[in-house]
């Protein structure tokens, strides 16, 4: 069985993936991190076959935690971004999973991270002299994402009914209970993605995070009060003036986005 090490900053995500695994009967997951600094000493001292890695992740981003690992594992990177992004780098030295994860494409990834390891017997091909500039380009790619390309839609799964909801209609989404929200005027949709997930695949012209598990839609902000402890309150334009906690070290960036 292979040996997996899982590192990304939502522990629900890490939670989910590690489950994942230990469910193929394929892997064994010797790991888990939502800190890419703490995981780095326990990556060098015990490199697993391969490395489910984050790639937008407070402090570190993945490329960074990456290339700071000797010798580097073969690495599946996890990300909110669309499949158009990623296409040109799907070489063997590197694969990817969209978030949320399917099972599908999981077996996908774990295939071919079996052929890699048969073909190279025991080396690794992140030495391959291309790696670094693989993953300068996909850097680059996601760096320069133009906002056009950011989705209008969300979807919302229930049962075998599918929901689809503007985005425009969403007044913000949040975490709760294990679960991630969007909130309308009318309800609460329960959608698949993570707060983290959300914060790189939208448009952040239109959404900005202002807790851990709050993304608030920009369009519906109606006033900011100062609140406690250098946090505030921002309520909202829906019909029950709704109130979201801003957390003290997420206020500077929404005071830039309301331009105040």
């Amino acid at each position: 069985m292979m040996r997996a090490f899982v590192v990304d900053d939502e522990p629900l995500a890490v939670k989910r993936l590690a489950r994942m695994l230990e469910e193929t009967g394929r892997v064994a997951v010797a790991g888990t991190s939502t800190d890419p600094v703490d995981a780095l000493a326990t990556l060098t001292e015990k490199p697993p076959d391969v490395l489910f890695l984050d790639i937008q992740m407070p402090g570190m981003t993945g490329f960074e935690m990456l290339g700071m690992l000797d010798p580097q594992p073969l690495t599946v990177f996890t990300t909110a971004y669309d499949q158009y992004a990623l296409q040109a780098f799907e070489v063997n030295s590197i694969d990817y999973l969209l978030k949320p994860v399917e099972e599908r494409h999981l077996a996908r990834a774990l295939d071919k991270i079996e052929r890699l390891r048969a073909a190279y017997s025991g080396a690794t091909p992140a030495e391959a002299p291309e790696w670094k500039s693989i993953l300068a380009q996909l850097a680059e790619a996601m760096r320069h994402r133009q906002p056009d390309e950011y989705p209008e839609r969300i979807t919302s799964r229930l049962g075998e009914r599918i929901h689809i909801l503007e985005l425009a209609q969403v007044t913000h989404f949040f975490a709760q209970d294990k679960l991630t929200y969007a909130a309308t005027e009318d309800k609460n949709y329960v959608v698949d993605h993570t707060v983290s997930d959300l914060e790189q695949r939208l448009d952040p012209k239109h959404f900005c995070r202002i807790h851990r598990g709050t993304l608030v839609n920009l369009a519906w902000a109606k006033e900011l009060d100062a609140w406690f402890a250098g946090r505030a309150l921002l309520r909202l334009k829906d019909a029950r003036s709704t109130a979201l906690q801003v957390a003290r070290e997420r206020l500077p960036e929404l005071k830039k986005h309301l331009g105040i």
